[in-house]
């Protein structure tokens, strides 16, 4: 690791092993802003308007990977992220630690770790430092570059007899079924980012498969975390999410709800796979030939 100045920030930190690398802003955060191959584009999306910026009381995306606690609350959801963070480095694992919220009582934790040439471990922590219970669910978004294809998919587990369904999918208010963005397959919902859309759209799955993807320029980012059965997710029984809008999109997952007691700690952890020379168009006959050996592979890393 080694400390660098990234978009206007003087205090970030670079992680690479010779075939990505992660730029994690210390002067903000937690944060990891990049995410990409060496000397390629970053995958993640950045708003140059915002970047740069610390400090003050108002909420700004920046773009890059973030972590919030679930359920979504206008208040409590969007406490501003502009003050410095902690940044801890021993054999290899990085953590940026937030001050603890001053209006919720929760400390937000990621940590990273390189594990392979592509491969990334993100723990994500929620701490409860405060003098009462909370109720929350970890919730991992990382905002994608434009012009992409979101890729999740339809669950596939089922009763034995097939007689109770296997699904549940969540629509947001602004959500429009008929959105030619998205494609509602027998295998897979993909959802394409538009830059000339009016309009934002959103959707969210129990994907009992516990993977999402996004394909952009021949470049495949996955990310894969556990699905536990039998606990109560946020948004109506939500693993994962996704949000576009005209400037990017989301990848959101979700961990169970959980009752934090003062010093408690939820966690949820994501692995993220990064390919280059991904041949897929959009159909989903492409995309389970290219994605699906590669999904294979990343779980047997």
């Amino acid at each position: 690791m080694e400390k660098i100045s990234y978009g206007g920030w003087p205090n970030c930190y670079r992680l690479s092993n010779g075939e990505v690398e992660l730029v994690i802003t210390g002067d903000v955060g937690p944060r990891i802003i990049r995410f990409g191959f060496i000397g390629g584009e970053n995958e993640f999306a950045e708003f140059a308007e915002q970047i740069g910026q610390v400090g003050g009381s108002e909420w700004r995306i920046y773009g890059g990977h973030r972590l919030w606690h679930a359920p979504e609350d206008k208040v409590r959801t969007y406490y501003p992220d502009n003050l410095p963070v902690e940044i801890l480095a021993e054999n290899g694992v990085v953590r940026t630690i937030q001050p603890p919220e001053t209006t919720t009582g929760i400390q937000k934790e990621i940590t990273l770790l390189l594990k392979g040439p592509n491969q990334v471990e993100v723990r994500h922590s929620l701490r409860n430092v405060g003098l009462w219970p909370v109720e929350l669910a970890p919730w991992a978004l990382s905002v994608m570059a434009p012009g992409g294809l979101g890729i999740i998919p339809q669950p596939t587990r089922a009763h034995p007899d097939r007689l109770l369904p296997n699904r549940t999918l969540a629509l947001w208010p602004y959500t429009d079924m008929a959105d030619a963005r998205v494609h509602w397959g027998s295998k897979f919902i993909l959802l394409h980012q538009d830059q000339k859309a009016q309009t934002p759209f959103k959707i969210g799955l129990n994907a009992s498969d516990g993977w999402m993807a996004y394909l952009r320029q021949g470049h495949l980012f996955l990310k894969t975390f556990e699905y536990i059965e039998g606990v109560t997710y946020p948004d109506h029984g939500c693993s994962l999410e996704m949000y576009t809008n005209d400037r990017m999109l989301e990848l959101e997952t979700l961990g169970p709800l959980q009752r934090l007691t003062p010093g408690d700690t939820a966690e949820h952890v994501e692995h993220w796979f990064l390919f280059r020379d991904v041949e897929a168009g959009e159909d989903e006959e492409s995309i389970e030939r290219a994605v699906m050996p590669l999904l294979a592979a990343a779980r047997r890393c």
